[in-house]
């Protein structure tokens, strides 16, 4: 399955609601949220539905618990989870030029198990100081897909700028079973929380309309103002 949070574009709301694509429709489904939707065994009654068209997708997990960034197989950083933002995001780049760390993330279902997948695009600010240098904007999007529906190894991600190709990238060979025991050892994963794996390549001096595209999962964009 593909899900995702959505809103009709005649009906915006800020949080949306559960849906699941199924080819140029999204059903509406009967979850308050993705993560209630894992915890209800990965089933939902099915409400209206809508041409995916006529729909804004928003950021699929709003509030997560807490994201983990790896950058090895056994190496994670804590991540803002106040930061997340999903399609549509405008960024102001200030006075620091930003650089893009194009992942995959995964999203925990439920019992501490993967859920789906995601695109996850870190965004750092240049010669800015570490942790503050990452912990501003991160995002998610546009879809969830499950772990049936995605293989996280088969395909390149690419980045466009303005509709230019900047980056086209082999995601790098990771074990996410194992991320998510390493991750778990000591401790409760809960749905929601957010494991982005590590990253092949960045794209730095970036501004205007930035895409992140993946098949299976869709393009990601925001704005580097």
């Amino acid at each position: 399955m593909r899900l995702c949070m959505f809103h009709p574009n005649d009906n915006p709301m800020e949080r949306g609601w559960v849906g699941r694509i199924d080819g140029d429709r999204v059903l509406h489904l009967a979850a308050q949220t993705l993560q209630s939707f894992f915890l209800g065994g990965g089933g939902a009654r099915e409400h209206a539905e809508y041409a995916l068209a006529e729909v804004t997708l928003l950021v699929p997990v709003q509030h997560p618990p807490t994201v983990r960034i790896f950058d090895g197989q056994e190496s994670f950083a804590f991540a803002n989870a106040t930061a997340i933002g999903g399609p549509g995001v405008r960024l102001q780049a200030g006075r620091a030029p930003l650089v893009l760390l194009p992942r995959l993330a995964c999203v925990i279902g439920a019992v501490g198990r993967i859920g789906g997948y995601t695109l996850f695009a870190e965004w750092r600010a240049d010669g800015v100081s570490p942790p503050k240098d990452r912990d501003f904007a991160l995002g998610l999007g546009p879809v969830v897909s499950t772990p049936d529906e995605l293989d996280p190894a088969a395909d390149a991600v690419v980045v466009r700028v303005d509709g230019v190709e900047r980056l086209r990238v082999e995601l790098p060979s990771f074990d996410w079973e194992a991320a998510v025991a390493f991750a778990a050892a000591g401790t409760t994963l809960r749905p929601g929380d957010v494991l982005a794996g590590p990253c092949a390549a960045s794209v730095d001096a970036l501004s205007g309309s930035v895409e992140l595209d993946l098949p299976g999962i869709g393009v990601l964009t925001q704005t580097v103002a």
